[in-house]
Formats: structure tokens, sequence, C-alpha cells
């Protein structure tokens, strides 16, 4: 499911014009990207939290050179329960 799927799923499901569910798709998807910081909750679905990745030593797979990876910060998601039941 791409994007253009999800709008016109919440479109059909809501009877909203698909113009509006895109309005409202996307003002989800940024209010998770604005708040993912503080950790997103959506209770039955999963969260969304912000993790520290330490650095690390990596290595090409193509020419075997190794390289360190820098720290950086990545986004981690975590299925609810309710949704990892569903998807089993």
């Amino acid at each position: 499911m791409n994007k253009r799927d999800l709008v016109d799923a919440v479109a059909r499901d809501t009877g909203i014009r698909k113009t509006m569910a895109e309005k409202a798709v996307d003002s989800v998807l940024h209010a998770i990207r604005r708040n993912a910081r503080k950790g997103v909750r959506l209770v039955g679905f999963g969260s969304f939290c912000v993790v520290k990745r330490k650095a690390r030593h990596g290595r090409n797979p193509q020419t075997g050179a190794s390289f360190t990876a820098k720290a950086c910060n990545v986004i981690k998601f975590r299925p609810g329960t309710q949704f990892k039941k569903q998807v089993n």
C-alpha cells in the first residue's frame, strides 16, 4: 500500500472526498514526524520513538573496505499487541 492507496481507503471508509482524505492523511503523517522526538503512541497500532544508534564499524561488501559509521538518531517503530495479532 502506498500513500495514494491509503488516501483512497480513508476516503472510501469515511465517505469524504479524496482531497479531504489526502489532507487528513498528510496531517496525521505531519503530526507523527513533528512529535517523533517526544514519542508517538497509537494504542492498538504501535509506537514511534527516536533511538540513539552508537557509532560502529562497518564493511563495504563490494570493496571490502572498512569504515566507521557515525552515531546518529533513528526512528524506531514498535507494533502494538493488536497489530501483531492481526499480522500473525
